[in-house]
Protein backbone atom coordinates (compact mmCIF):
# COMPACT_ATOMS: atom_id res chain seq x y z
CA UNK A 1 0.00 0.00 0.00
CA UNK A 2 1.55 3.07 -1.28
CA UNK A 3 -1.06 5.92 0.02
CA UNK A 4 0.60 7.78 3.33
CA UNK A 5 -0.47 5.79 6.29
CA UNK A 6 -0.61 7.29 9.91
CA UNK A 7 0.08 4.90 12.57
CA UNK A 8 -2.05 6.22 16.07
CA UNK A 9 -2.46 5.38 19.61
CA UNK A 10 -4.01 7.17 22.20
CA UNK A 11 -3.97 6.76 26.28
CA UNK A 12 -7.46 8.10 27.51
CA UNK A 13 -9.02 8.44 31.18
CA UNK A 14 -12.14 6.42 30.01
CA UNK A 15 -14.11 4.42 27.25
CA UNK A 16 -16.99 7.51 26.51
CA UNK A 17 -15.55 9.51 23.68
CA UNK A 18 -18.05 12.26 24.01
CA UNK A 19 -17.07 12.87 27.98
CA UNK A 20 -13.36 11.34 28.60
CA UNK A 21 -10.38 12.66 27.72
CA UNK A 22 -7.01 11.92 25.79
CA UNK A 23 -4.14 11.70 27.95
CA UNK A 24 -1.37 10.67 25.37
CA UNK A 25 -1.12 10.49 21.63
CA UNK A 26 1.40 9.29 19.61
CA UNK A 27 1.52 9.09 15.81
CA UNK A 28 4.26 8.09 12.94
CA UNK A 29 4.12 9.08 9.32
CA UNK A 30 4.61 6.33 6.94
CA UNK A 31 5.30 7.28 2.89
CA UNK A 32 6.36 5.11 0.25
CA UNK A 33 6.46 2.19 3.18
CA UNK A 34 9.25 4.43 5.36
CA UNK A 35 8.86 6.01 8.51
CA UNK A 36 9.07 9.89 7.56
CA UNK A 37 8.01 12.05 10.64
CA UNK A 38 6.95 11.08 14.33
CA UNK A 39 4.28 12.98 16.83
CA UNK A 40 4.44 12.10 20.62
CA UNK A 41 2.54 14.40 23.64
CA UNK A 42 1.64 13.84 27.05
CA UNK A 43 -1.77 15.81 27.19
CA UNK A 44 -3.44 17.81 29.81
CA UNK A 45 -7.51 16.08 30.12
CA UNK A 46 -8.42 18.95 32.37
CA UNK A 47 -9.65 16.16 34.53
CA UNK A 48 -8.86 13.29 36.95
CA UNK A 49 -7.03 10.36 35.72
CA UNK A 50 -8.99 6.96 37.42
CA UNK A 51 -6.96 5.32 39.53
CA UNK A 52 -8.22 2.05 37.39
CA UNK A 53 -6.42 3.88 34.43
CA UNK A 54 -3.58 5.00 35.92
CA UNK A 55 -2.72 1.45 37.01
CA UNK A 56 -3.48 0.63 33.22
CA UNK A 57 -1.42 3.20 31.65
CA UNK A 58 1.41 4.07 34.15
CA UNK A 59 -0.32 7.69 33.82
CA UNK A 60 -1.25 9.64 36.77
CA UNK A 61 -2.53 13.53 37.32
CA UNK A 62 1.35 14.44 38.44
CA UNK A 63 2.71 13.72 34.99
CA UNK A 64 0.08 15.85 33.04
CA UNK A 65 -0.25 18.40 35.46
CA UNK A 66 2.37 20.65 32.75
CA UNK A 67 1.57 18.73 29.52
CA UNK A 68 0.08 20.75 27.21
CA UNK A 69 -4.08 20.43 26.92
CA UNK A 70 -5.37 19.39 24.14
CA UNK A 71 -6.82 22.89 22.92
CA UNK A 72 -3.11 23.95 22.38
CA UNK A 73 -2.02 21.41 20.30
CA UNK A 74 -5.05 20.97 18.07
CA UNK A 75 -3.90 23.43 15.00
CA UNK A 76 -0.09 21.84 14.58
CA UNK A 77 -1.55 18.34 15.50
CA UNK A 78 -4.46 18.74 13.18
CA UNK A 79 -2.20 20.46 10.23
CA UNK A 80 0.81 17.07 10.54
CA UNK A 81 -2.22 14.46 10.19
CA UNK A 82 -2.80 15.83 6.76
CA UNK A 83 -5.44 15.28 4.57
CA UNK A 84 -6.37 12.36 3.02
CA UNK A 85 -3.40 10.46 5.20
CA UNK A 86 -5.42 6.96 6.07
CA UNK A 87 -5.15 6.37 10.41
CA UNK A 88 -3.94 3.19 11.31
CA UNK A 89 -4.72 2.01 14.80
CA UNK A 90 -5.92 -1.38 17.11
CA UNK A 91 -9.55 -0.83 17.54
CA UNK A 92 -9.68 2.25 15.32
CA UNK A 93 -12.63 3.38 15.86
CA UNK A 94 -12.04 3.53 19.43
CA UNK A 95 -9.20 6.21 18.08
CA UNK A 96 -10.91 7.77 15.76
CA UNK A 97 -13.66 8.43 17.86
CA UNK A 98 -11.63 10.10 20.40
CA UNK A 99 -9.66 12.05 18.00
CA UNK A 100 -12.84 13.56 16.19
CA UNK A 101 -14.36 14.75 19.43
CA UNK A 102 -11.33 16.61 20.79
CA UNK A 103 -11.13 18.17 17.25
CA UNK A 104 -14.84 19.03 17.42
CA UNK A 105 -14.61 20.60 20.88
CA UNK A 106 -12.02 22.69 18.99
CA UNK A 107 -14.33 23.99 16.15
CA UNK A 108 -12.69 21.43 13.95
CA UNK A 109 -14.31 18.87 11.65
CA UNK A 110 -11.68 16.25 11.14
CA UNK A 111 -12.13 13.06 8.84
CA UNK A 112 -10.40 10.60 8.03
CA UNK A 113 -10.38 7.25 6.29
CA UNK A 114 -9.15 4.56 8.89
CA UNK A 115 -7.63 0.71 8.82
CA UNK A 116 -8.55 -1.08 12.62
CA UNK A 117 -5.43 -3.62 12.76
CA UNK A 118 -7.32 -5.74 15.18
CA UNK A 119 -10.30 -6.37 12.11
CA UNK A 120 -7.71 -6.57 9.40
CA UNK A 121 -5.99 -9.86 11.60
CA UNK A 122 -9.32 -11.58 11.68
CA UNK A 123 -8.80 -11.57 8.05
CA UNK A 124 -5.53 -12.24 7.48
CA UNK A 125 -6.02 -15.55 10.27
CA UNK A 126 -9.50 -16.08 11.47
CA UNK A 127 -8.56 -19.79 12.24
CA UNK A 128 -6.68 -17.56 15.96
CA UNK A 129 -8.35 -17.42 18.81
CA UNK A 130 -7.22 -13.96 20.21
CA UNK A 131 -6.27 -10.78 18.44
CA UNK A 132 -5.65 -8.13 21.02
CA UNK A 133 -2.43 -6.43 20.39
CA UNK A 134 -0.86 -8.26 23.45
CA UNK A 135 -1.76 -11.31 21.87
CA UNK A 136 -0.78 -10.17 18.33
CA UNK A 137 3.07 -9.07 18.96
CA UNK A 138 3.47 -12.43 21.31
CA UNK A 139 2.54 -14.79 18.24
CA UNK A 140 4.89 -12.32 15.84
CA UNK A 141 7.25 -12.34 18.61
CA UNK A 142 7.20 -8.70 19.00
CA UNK A 143 9.00 -6.81 21.59
CA UNK A 144 7.14 -3.89 23.30
CA UNK A 145 8.75 -2.12 26.35
CA UNK A 146 5.80 -0.46 27.99
CA UNK A 147 2.12 -1.66 27.05
CA UNK A 148 -0.45 1.22 27.37
CA UNK A 149 1.87 3.50 26.54
CA UNK A 150 1.21 5.25 23.19
CA UNK A 151 4.38 5.46 21.96
CA UNK A 152 5.80 1.85 22.33
CA UNK A 153 2.57 0.65 21.13
CA UNK A 154 2.53 2.31 17.86
CA UNK A 155 6.45 1.53 17.40
CA UNK A 156 4.87 -2.38 17.92
CA UNK A 157 1.55 -1.79 15.49
CA UNK A 158 4.47 -0.46 12.71
CA UNK A 159 6.54 -3.44 13.09
CA UNK A 160 3.44 -5.92 13.67
CA UNK A 161 2.51 -4.13 9.85
CA UNK A 162 6.29 -4.78 8.32
CA UNK A 163 5.60 -8.70 9.52
CA UNK A 164 2.33 -9.27 7.93
CA UNK A 165 3.50 -7.74 4.37
CA UNK A 166 6.26 -10.37 4.79
CA UNK A 167 4.46 -13.25 5.87
CA UNK A 168 1.50 -12.88 3.78
CA UNK A 169 1.39 -13.08 -0.23
CA UNK A 170 0.78 -10.10 -2.17
CA UNK A 171 -3.11 -11.69 -3.34
CA UNK A 172 -3.93 -12.11 0.74
CA UNK A 173 -2.35 -8.92 1.65
CA UNK A 174 -4.12 -6.80 -0.77
CA UNK A 175 -7.51 -8.72 -0.47
CA UNK A 176 -7.55 -8.25 3.09
CA UNK A 177 -6.84 -4.61 2.88
CA UNK A 178 -9.38 -3.93 0.32
CA UNK A 179 -12.06 -5.85 2.37
CA UNK A 180 -11.14 -3.66 5.62
CA UNK A 181 -11.74 -0.80 3.86
CA UNK A 182 -14.58 -1.69 2.31
CA UNK A 183 -16.43 -2.12 5.75
CA UNK A 184 -13.90 -0.06 7.90
CA UNK A 185 -16.96 1.51 9.57
CA UNK A 186 -18.15 -1.95 11.27
CA UNK A 187 -17.15 -2.75 14.77
CA UNK A 188 -13.52 -4.14 15.90
CA UNK A 189 -15.14 -7.62 16.71
CA UNK A 190 -17.76 -8.35 13.74
CA UNK A 191 -16.92 -10.55 10.80
CA UNK A 192 -18.36 -8.28 7.68
CA UNK A 193 -19.24 -11.99 5.92
CA UNK A 194 -22.35 -11.24 8.69
CA UNK A 195 -23.68 -8.69 6.75
CA UNK A 196 -23.99 -9.56 3.26
CA UNK A 197 -27.19 -11.65 3.48
CA UNK A 198 -28.95 -8.80 5.53
CA UNK A 199 -31.72 -7.76 4.02
CA UNK A 200 -33.49 -4.68 2.87
CA UNK A 201 -37.21 -5.64 4.27
CA UNK A 202 -38.76 -5.42 7.56
CA UNK A 203 -37.70 -7.34 10.46
CA UNK A 204 -36.04 -7.63 13.58
CA UNK A 205 -32.21 -7.82 14.40
CA UNK A 206 -29.85 -8.71 17.48
CA UNK A 207 -26.89 -8.14 18.27
CA UNK A 208 -24.90 -10.25 20.77
CA UNK A 209 -21.49 -9.84 22.81
CA UNK A 210 -18.86 -12.46 23.75
CA UNK A 211 -20.17 -15.79 24.63
CA UNK A 212 -23.55 -14.50 22.88
CA UNK A 213 -24.51 -12.40 25.41
CA UNK A 214 -27.45 -10.48 24.26
CA UNK A 215 -26.40 -6.86 23.88
CA UNK A 216 -28.88 -5.14 21.90
CA UNK A 217 -32.81 -6.14 19.81
CA UNK A 218 -33.87 -3.66 17.58
CA UNK A 219 -36.90 -3.34 14.52
CA UNK A 220 -36.94 -1.22 11.35
CA UNK A 221 -39.09 -1.80 7.84
CA UNK A 222 -35.48 -1.72 6.21
CA UNK A 223 -32.79 -3.81 7.86
CA UNK A 224 -29.89 -3.50 5.68
CA UNK A 225 -29.78 0.08 6.23
CA UNK A 226 -30.99 0.62 9.91
CA UNK A 227 -27.88 -2.14 11.66
CA UNK A 228 -25.68 -0.46 8.94
CA UNK A 229 -26.60 3.42 10.58
CA UNK A 230 -25.43 1.80 14.26
CA UNK A 231 -22.28 2.57 13.00
CA UNK A 232 -21.97 5.40 11.30
CA UNK A 233 -21.82 8.32 13.89
CA UNK A 234 -20.87 5.98 16.82
CA UNK A 235 -17.71 8.72 17.35
CA UNK A 236 -20.76 11.14 18.59
CA UNK A 237 -22.73 8.71 20.77
CA UNK A 238 -21.47 6.89 24.25
CA UNK A 239 -23.81 4.37 24.11
CA UNK A 240 -23.75 3.78 20.30
CA UNK A 241 -19.47 3.18 20.95
CA UNK A 242 -20.36 1.04 23.73
CA UNK A 243 -21.94 -1.08 21.60
CA UNK A 244 -19.61 -0.94 18.73
CA UNK A 245 -17.10 -1.99 21.40
CA UNK A 246 -19.02 -5.12 22.48
CA UNK A 247 -20.77 -6.27 19.40
CA UNK A 248 -18.98 -9.77 18.24
CA UNK A 249 -22.48 -11.17 15.94
CA UNK A 250 -25.49 -10.35 14.44
CA UNK A 251 -28.90 -11.95 13.45
CA UNK A 252 -32.31 -11.09 12.14
CA UNK A 253 -35.56 -12.32 11.52
CA UNK A 254 -37.96 -10.99 8.59
CA UNK A 255 -41.12 -10.24 9.74
CA UNK A 256 -44.23 -9.34 6.93
CA UNK A 257 -44.12 -5.31 7.87
CA UNK A 258 -43.80 -2.35 10.34
CA UNK A 259 -46.53 -4.29 12.75
CA UNK A 260 -44.99 -7.45 13.43
CA UNK A 261 -41.26 -6.03 14.04
CA UNK A 262 -42.40 -3.77 16.40
CA UNK A 263 -44.58 -6.20 17.80
CA UNK A 264 -41.82 -9.14 17.88
CA UNK A 265 -39.15 -6.72 19.32
CA UNK A 266 -41.25 -5.77 21.98
CA UNK A 267 -41.70 -9.86 23.23
CA UNK A 268 -38.51 -10.48 22.61
CA UNK A 269 -36.88 -7.48 24.29
CA UNK A 270 -38.49 -8.88 27.54
CA UNK A 271 -37.48 -12.51 27.10
CA UNK A 272 -34.17 -12.14 26.03
CA UNK A 273 -32.99 -9.16 28.26
CA UNK A 274 -30.48 -7.36 26.18
CA UNK A 275 -27.67 -5.31 28.43
CA UNK A 276 -28.90 -1.94 26.45
CA UNK A 277 -32.55 -1.83 25.48
CA UNK A 278 -34.01 -0.22 28.80
CA UNK A 279 -36.94 0.92 27.27
CA UNK A 280 -38.97 -2.02 26.34
CA UNK A 281 -36.93 -4.35 29.03
CA UNK A 282 -39.23 -4.33 32.35
CA UNK A 283 -42.61 -5.95 32.64
CA UNK A 284 -44.46 -3.12 34.22
CA UNK A 285 -47.41 -3.74 36.50
CA UNK A 286 -49.62 -0.82 35.58
CA UNK A 287 -52.46 0.99 37.36
CA UNK A 288 -55.46 2.75 35.60
CA UNK A 289 -58.52 4.71 36.61
CA UNK A 290 -61.67 2.89 36.45
CA UNK A 291 -64.48 4.62 36.23
CA UNK A 292 -68.05 2.83 36.20
CA UNK A 293 -71.27 3.27 34.94
CA UNK A 294 -73.53 5.50 36.98
CA UNK A 295 -70.51 5.74 39.53
CA UNK A 296 -69.65 9.30 41.27
CA UNK A 297 -65.79 9.03 41.22
CA UNK A 298 -63.39 7.03 39.81
CA UNK A 299 -61.19 3.42 41.19
CA UNK A 300 -57.71 2.96 41.00
CA UNK A 301 -57.87 -0.65 39.75
CA UNK A 302 -55.06 -2.97 38.31
CA UNK A 303 -54.28 -2.17 34.40
CA UNK A 304 -54.69 -6.08 33.71
CA UNK A 305 -58.46 -5.00 33.34
CA UNK A 306 -57.85 -4.64 29.87
CA UNK A 307 -57.75 -8.53 29.09
CA UNK A 308 -61.21 -8.62 29.66
CA UNK A 309 -64.51 -7.07 29.37
CA UNK A 310 -65.31 -4.21 31.71
CA UNK A 311 -67.78 -1.71 32.85
CA UNK A 312 -67.45 2.04 32.14
CA UNK A 313 -64.19 3.85 30.89
CA UNK A 314 -60.48 3.26 31.93
CA UNK A 315 -58.20 6.34 32.35
CA UNK A 316 -54.59 6.25 31.45
CA UNK A 317 -52.11 3.76 32.63
CA UNK A 318 -49.35 4.78 35.62
CA UNK A 319 -46.41 3.20 36.80
CA UNK A 320 -47.65 3.72 40.32
CA UNK A 321 -50.77 4.91 42.54
CA UNK A 322 -48.48 7.85 43.28
CA UNK A 323 -48.24 8.35 39.45
CA UNK A 324 -52.24 7.74 39.10
CA UNK A 325 -53.17 10.48 41.61
CA UNK A 326 -51.03 12.90 40.73
CA UNK A 327 -52.32 12.87 37.00
CA UNK A 328 -55.38 13.08 38.50
CA UNK A 329 -55.00 16.13 41.52
CA UNK A 330 -53.28 18.09 38.23
CA UNK A 331 -56.50 18.03 35.97
CA UNK A 332 -58.97 18.35 39.11
CA UNK A 333 -56.87 21.46 39.51
CA UNK A 334 -56.93 22.47 36.14
CA UNK A 335 -60.66 22.04 35.74
CA UNK A 336 -61.80 23.11 39.47
CA UNK A 337 -62.99 19.09 39.65
CA UNK A 338 -63.62 18.61 43.57
CA UNK A 339 -60.81 16.32 44.95
CA UNK A 340 -63.27 15.09 47.64
CA UNK A 341 -66.09 13.69 45.18
CA UNK A 342 -62.85 12.14 43.21
CA UNK A 343 -61.86 10.68 46.26
CA UNK A 344 -58.16 12.24 46.18
CA UNK A 345 -59.17 13.87 49.99
CA UNK A 346 -61.52 12.40 52.59
CA UNK A 347 -64.05 14.62 54.45
CA UNK A 348 -67.39 15.48 54.00
CA UNK A 349 -68.97 19.12 53.61
CA UNK A 350 -67.44 22.10 51.65
CA UNK A 351 -63.73 20.89 51.04
CA UNK A 352 -60.80 22.93 51.06
CA UNK A 353 -59.80 23.26 47.29
CA UNK A 354 -63.68 25.14 47.55
CA UNK A 355 -62.15 27.39 50.31
CA UNK A 356 -59.33 28.61 48.15
CA UNK A 357 -61.83 28.76 45.01
CA UNK A 358 -60.29 26.08 43.31
CA UNK A 359 -63.43 23.38 43.65
CA UNK A 360 -66.59 24.32 42.09
CA UNK A 361 -68.62 23.07 44.32
CA UNK A 362 -70.01 19.90 43.77
CA UNK A 363 -68.93 18.87 47.52
CA UNK A 364 -71.20 21.50 48.89
CA UNK A 365 -74.10 20.93 46.20
CA UNK A 366 -73.19 23.77 44.14
CA UNK A 367 -72.77 21.86 41.45
CA UNK A 368 -74.52 18.50 40.55
CA UNK A 369 -72.92 15.17 40.97
CA UNK A 370 -74.04 14.27 37.12
CA UNK A 371 -72.44 17.56 36.12
CA UNK A 372 -69.41 17.11 37.94
CA UNK A 373 -69.24 13.58 36.48
CA UNK A 374 -69.83 14.92 33.02
CA UNK A 375 -67.22 17.47 33.31
CA UNK A 376 -64.52 14.90 35.17
CA UNK A 377 -65.20 12.68 32.14
CA UNK A 378 -64.63 15.23 29.44
CA UNK A 379 -61.27 16.62 31.25
CA UNK A 380 -60.10 13.27 31.21
CA UNK A 381 -60.64 11.92 27.99
CA UNK A 382 -57.64 13.10 26.80
CA UNK A 383 -56.26 9.84 29.17
CA UNK A 384 -59.21 7.33 27.91
CA UNK A 385 -57.60 3.77 26.92
CA UNK A 386 -59.39 2.72 23.82
CA UNK A 387 -62.12 -0.43 24.73
CA UNK A 388 -61.33 -3.27 22.54
CA UNK A 389 -63.68 -2.95 20.16
CA UNK A 390 -64.26 -6.55 19.25
CA UNK A 391 -65.92 -9.31 21.23
CA UNK A 392 -62.83 -11.67 21.28
CA UNK A 393 -59.46 -12.90 19.60
CA UNK A 394 -58.37 -11.23 16.12
CA UNK A 395 -56.43 -12.26 13.31
CA UNK A 396 -54.32 -9.36 11.17
CA UNK A 397 -53.14 -10.08 8.20
CA UNK A 398 -49.78 -8.22 7.15
CA UNK A 399 -47.82 -8.61 3.89
CA UNK A 400 -47.26 -9.52 1.39
CA UNK A 401 -44.08 -7.80 1.09
CA UNK A 402 -41.99 -7.34 -1.93
CA UNK A 403 -40.35 -10.68 -1.60
CA UNK A 404 -43.89 -12.12 -1.30
CA UNK A 405 -43.96 -12.69 2.92
CA UNK A 406 -46.95 -12.47 4.74
CA UNK A 407 -48.04 -12.74 8.35
CA UNK A 408 -50.88 -13.79 10.24
CA UNK A 409 -51.22 -11.92 14.45
CA UNK A 410 -53.29 -13.10 16.80
CA UNK A 411 -54.50 -10.61 19.42
CA UNK A 412 -57.32 -10.90 21.96
CA UNK A 413 -58.34 -7.64 24.12
CA UNK A 414 -54.43 -5.51 22.96
CA UNK A 415 -52.62 -9.05 24.38
CA UNK A 416 -50.27 -10.48 21.61
CA UNK A 417 -50.76 -14.02 21.24
CA UNK A 418 -48.16 -14.66 18.62
CA UNK A 419 -47.95 -14.71 14.50
CA UNK A 420 -47.70 -17.06 11.69
CA UNK A 421 -47.00 -17.11 8.51
CA UNK A 422 -49.93 -19.33 7.67
CA UNK A 423 -53.51 -19.19 8.28
CA UNK A 424 -53.72 -21.92 9.58
CA UNK A 425 -50.87 -22.00 11.70
CA UNK A 426 -52.38 -18.76 13.01
CA UNK A 427 -55.94 -20.67 13.86
CA UNK A 428 -53.92 -22.53 16.24
CA UNK A 429 -52.58 -19.79 18.38
CA UNK A 430 -56.15 -18.88 19.12
CA UNK A 431 -56.40 -21.18 21.71
CA UNK A 432 -53.43 -20.38 23.16
CA UNK A 433 -53.82 -18.86 26.82
CA UNK A 434 -54.31 -15.03 27.60
CA UNK A 435 -50.86 -13.40 28.74
CA UNK A 436 -50.08 -10.79 31.21
CA UNK A 437 -50.80 -7.51 29.70
CA UNK A 438 -48.64 -5.43 28.27
CA UNK A 439 -48.19 -2.06 27.72
CA UNK A 440 -45.88 -2.01 24.92
CA UNK A 441 -47.71 -4.01 22.66
CA UNK A 442 -51.20 -2.16 24.04
CA UNK A 443 -49.17 1.41 22.69
CA UNK A 444 -48.17 -1.02 19.38
CA UNK A 445 -51.54 -2.12 18.56
CA UNK A 446 -53.67 0.80 19.76
CA UNK A 447 -51.56 2.98 16.90
CA UNK A 448 -51.74 0.52 14.11
CA UNK A 449 -55.08 -0.89 14.49
CA UNK A 450 -56.75 2.95 14.50
CA UNK A 451 -56.50 3.07 10.40
CA UNK A 452 -55.43 -0.26 9.87
CA UNK A 453 -55.96 0.02 5.86
CA UNK A 454 -53.09 2.83 6.03
CA UNK A 455 -51.02 0.41 6.97
CA UNK A 456 -51.52 -2.67 4.51
CA UNK A 457 -53.50 -4.58 7.62
CA UNK A 458 -56.96 -6.67 7.36
CA UNK A 459 -58.78 -7.71 10.53
CA UNK A 460 -60.31 -10.48 11.24
CA UNK A 461 -62.53 -10.96 14.33
CA UNK A 462 -63.14 -14.58 15.34
CA UNK A 463 -66.18 -16.55 16.36
CA UNK A 464 -66.34 -17.09 20.53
Amino acid sequence: MTAPLIFIDLETTGTRATRDRITEIAALKIIDGQPVDAWSSLINPGIRVPVNISQLTGIDDDMLADAPHFEDIAESLREWLGDGHTLVAHNARFDYSFLRNAFKREGHDYRAPIICTLRLSRRLAPQEPQHNLKALLARHAIERTRAHRAEDDVKALWALWKTWQVRYSDEVWSSALAEELRYRTLPAHLDSRQLKDLPESPGVYFFYGYNRLPLYVGKSVNLRRRVLSHFQRDYQDNKAMRLAQQIHHIEWEETAGDLGAQLREAQLVKTLMPIMNRQLRKQRKLTTWHWPSHADQPALISGDVLTKPYDGALYGLFRSAKDAKDALRTIAEEHKLCPQVLGLTKGKGRCFASQLGKCVGACQGKETLPGHTQRAQEALAQLQIKAWPWPGRIIIQEGPTASGKRAWHVVDHWCYLGSAETLKKAQRLTQASLPAFDVDSYRILNRFLRTPEQHGLSVKALER
